[in-house]
C-alpha cells in the first residue's frame, strides 16, 4: 500500500537578493563589484602582462567610485567596488588594475570592480 506524500509548495522570492557588503559585512556574491570568485583571481594571476599601474586619482568611501590614472599612459579608468575598495585605497595610494578580469589590486588585497564607462567595460 502506498501512502499519498505530501509535497509542499516552494516559498515565493520577494525582492532581490542583498550582498552583505550593504549591512558591512563581507560580500556574499561574485557580481561586478562584489567579492573576487576563485576563477577570476586565477586568471588575473595567469595574465601578468595585463595588469597597468595606477595612482588612484579620486575614492569615494560613500559610493565605492575609485577614479584611477594608469601610470604608462595617463588613462583614466572609473570604478565601482562595494566591498571597501575605495575606503582602502584613498586619493594617491598605487594601485593595479587588471582591466580584461575587473580586478584592482591594492596591495596585497584584491578587489572585483565594475567598471563605470563604457570604454572600461
Amino acid at each position: 500500500m502506498s501512502t499519498h506524500h505530501s509535497r509542499s509548495q516552494p516559498l515565493e522570492v520577494r525582492g532581490q537578493t542583498l550582498c552583505m557588503c550593504v549591512h558591512g559585512k563581507p560580500c556574499s556574491v561574485f557580481a561586478p563589484g562584489h567579492a573576487v570568485h576563485l576563477v577570476q583571481a586565477r586568471l588575473a594571476s595567469s595574465t601578468p602582462l595585463e595588469w597597468a599601474d595606477a595612482i588612484v586619482a579620486d575614492a569615494d568611501a560613500a559610493t565605492g567610485e575609485l577614479t584611477l590614472r594608469t601610470i604608462a599612459d595617463g588613462e583614466t579608468i572609473r570604478v565601482w567596488n562595494g566591498a571597501g575598495a575605495a575606503a582602502g585605497a584613498p586619493a594617491g595610494t598605487p594601485v593595479a588594475v587588471h582591466r580584461r578580469y575587473r580586478v584592482l589590486a591594492v596591495g596585497t588585497r584584491w578587489f572585483n570592480v565594475a567598471p563605470l564607462d563604457a570604454a572600461a567595460a
